[in-house]
C-alpha cells in the first residue's frame, strides 16, 4: 500500500485493546455495547496518503458515503479538504447539512428518482453521474423546468475482468446493471450534448469493489481515455473530468492492499494527458480498517459437539459475514493465553445470525469483550433494526479522548414513525 501507511489505529497496552489512547474497556463501561469505535488517525492518515500518492496530476478525492455516513467521520473529511459521492437523496441531505457545498457533491447511483434529480439540481451539485439515456432525458426535461443546465457525467460501464471478493460487489463487468454498456456510450454522450438542458461533464466508471491487482484500474481508464479521443472527434470537447470510481481494496485477514505509489504512477501516465481534472471516490479504502465492532459474549454453550459463543451483537449489526461470507478477524479485549474453537453468533433468531463459524480464536465466556475488527466500511450503514432491535452507538477517537457520534438507539426511536390509530381513507 506504500510506505508509511497507519494499518490500525488499535494497539494493546498492558494487555487490554486501546483505540489510539482510549481502552475499549473505558468505552464499554460509558456507552455500552454493542459499540462501533473508530479511530480518526487511521481515517486521516488513508485520506492523506492517497491525496499525496495523486498529488503529480489534478485531482479530487470524493469520499463515498455509503461505507460509513456517520456525521463525525465526515466533519473528519470535509476538514481535510474531502469532496463527497452520494448515491441517494437521503446521503445528498447528510452530506449538505455535514457542511459540504454543493460543488464537493457528486450524485451517482442506478436509480435515481425524478425527486432525487431535482435535488441534486438544486443543490447545484459538481455532477450526476447518469447511468441511461433515459436518465439523460428525465434529467434534461427535470432541469428545463428548473431553468437550470444539468452538470452531467456518463458513467460507463467499462466491461472489464475483476478479481473481487465476492460476486456482489462486481460492478464493472459485461452485463451489470450498472452503467452504459460500452458500446453505447458514444450514442448516449450524443444525447447529452445536444439537449438544450444538459451538458456533459465527464466519463465515469466504477468497476467494483476490494480490488487488489491494478490491471483492471487501468483497462478500465484506458478505455474510459479512448472514449474521450472518439468523444473529440465527434466535436463535444466539453468534458472536464475523468471519474475513476473507487474500490482499493483492504486487508481483512492476510490480503495485501495495492501498492498506492505505483497506483498512482500509473494513472498519472495514462490520465495526465488528456488535460482532465481526476475524480477518484474511496469509502471502504478510507474507513474499513478504522473501526472494531464492541460486542460483549451473553452466553457460552455447547451443541452438537461446537461450542458457541452467543454475543450482543449479530447480523443487525454486521450484515457482511452472513451476506458476504466475509471474514472479520475477533479478538478477547483482554490478553488470554488460551484459545478455543467456536461459532460467534448473535441474539437474532436466525439460523444465519453469524458473526464468524468454527473459527480458532481468544477462549472467551460469558461476560467477556470482543472486538471484531475492520468494520468502518458497510457495518451501521447497514445494519438494521430487525427483531426490534435498537441499532448501537458510535464513537469516535481522536488520540486520548473519544467522543459518542451517534446515540444509541432507544425503543422509542423504534415506534416513533407509527400511528396508533391509522385514520383509513375511502377507496
Amino acid at each position: 500500500m506504500g510506505e508509511g501507511v497507519l494499518t490500525s489505529g488499535f494497539s494493546r497496552v498492558d494487555g487490554a485493546l486501546a483505540c489510539e489512547g482510549v481502552s475499549l474497556d473505558r468505552i464499554a463501561a460509558e456507552v455500552g455495547t454493542p459499540a462501533y469505535v473508530y479511530s480518526t488517525s487511521v481515517v486521516r492518515d488513508r485520506y492523506q496518503k492517497l491525496d499525496a500518492a495523486l498529488a503529480p496530476m489534478p485531482h479530487r478525492i470524493h469520499y463515498t458515503l455509503k461505507a460509513n455516513s456517520n456525521r463525525g467521520l465526515l466533519n473528519v473529511l470535509r476538514d481535510l479538504g474531502a469532496g463527497v459521492d452520494v448515491v441517494s437523496g437521503g446521503e445528498l441531505f447528510r452530506a449538505m447539512r455535514a457542511g459540504f457545498g454543493g460543488k464537493d457533491v457528486i450524485f451517482g447511483g442506478v436509480g435515481k428518482t425524478e425527486r432525487e434529480l431535482r435535488e441534486a439540481l438544486e443543490a447545484q451539485v459538481l455532477l450526476i453521474n447518469v447511468e441511461s439515456e433515459a436518465e439523460i432525458r428525465l434529467l434534461d426535461r427535470v432541469a428545463g423546468e428548473l431553468g437550470v443546465t444539468a452538470p452531467i457525467g456518463i458513467r460507463v460501464n467499462p466491461e472489464v475482468t475483476v478479481d473481487s471478493s465476492h460476486r456482489y460487489i462486481k460492478t464493472g463487468e459485461k452485463g451489470a446493471k450498472f452503467g452504459v454498456p460500452f458500446d453505447e456510450v458514444l450514442g448516449a454522450a450524443r444525447v447529452a450534448a445536444e439537449l438544450p438542458h444538459t451538458t456533459l461533464l465527464g466519463l465515469d466508471m466504477h468497476i467494483g469493489s476490494q480490488l487488489f491487482r491494478l490491471d483492471p484500474y487501468l483497462d478500465g481508464t484506458e478505455r474510459l481515455v479512448e472514449l474521450l479521443g472518439k468523444l473529440k472527434k465527434d466535436g463535444i470537447d466539453t468534458l472536464e473530468y475523468l471519474d475513476i470510481g473507487g474500490g482499493l481494496g483492504v486487508s481483512y485477514d492476510d490480503e495485501q492492499p495495492p501498492d498506492l505509489t505505483r497506483f498512482a504512477h500509473a494513472l498519472t501516465s495514462r490520465v495526465q494527458p488528456t488535460g482532465l481534472t481526476l475524480l477518484m471516490e474511496p469509502g471502504r479504502f478510507i474507513v474499513g480498517n478504522a473501526g472494531v465492532l464492541l460486542t460483549r459474549v451473553l452466553y457460552r454453550k455447547r451443541s452438537g459437539g461446537r461450542q458457541f459463543l452467543i454475543t450482543d451483537a449479530g447480523m443487525t449489526e454486521l450484515l457482511r459475514p452472513s451476506h458476504y461470507d466475509a471474514y472479520h478477524r475477533i479478538e478477547a479485549v483482554h490478553d488470554t493465553d488460551k484459545q478455543m474453537t467456536a461459532d460467534v453468533v448473535g441474539p437474532v433468531c436466525e439460523s444465519g445470525d453469524f458473526l464468524a463459524l468454527d473459527r480458532e480464536m481468544d477462549d472467551a465466556n460469558a461476560g467477556d469483550l470482543l472486538a471484531v475488527y475492520d468494520v468502518g466500511a458497510y457495518g451501521y450503514v447497514m445494519a438494521s433494526n430487525y427483531n426490534t432491535r435498537p441499532r448501537g452507538v458510535e464513537v469516535l477517537v481522536d488520540g486520548d479522548r473519544f467522543a459518542v457520534a451517534t446515540a444509541r438507539e432507544r425503543y422509542e426511536d423504534l415506534v416513533h414513525l407509527e400511528h396508533e390509530d391509522p385514520q383509513w381513507r375511502d377507496a
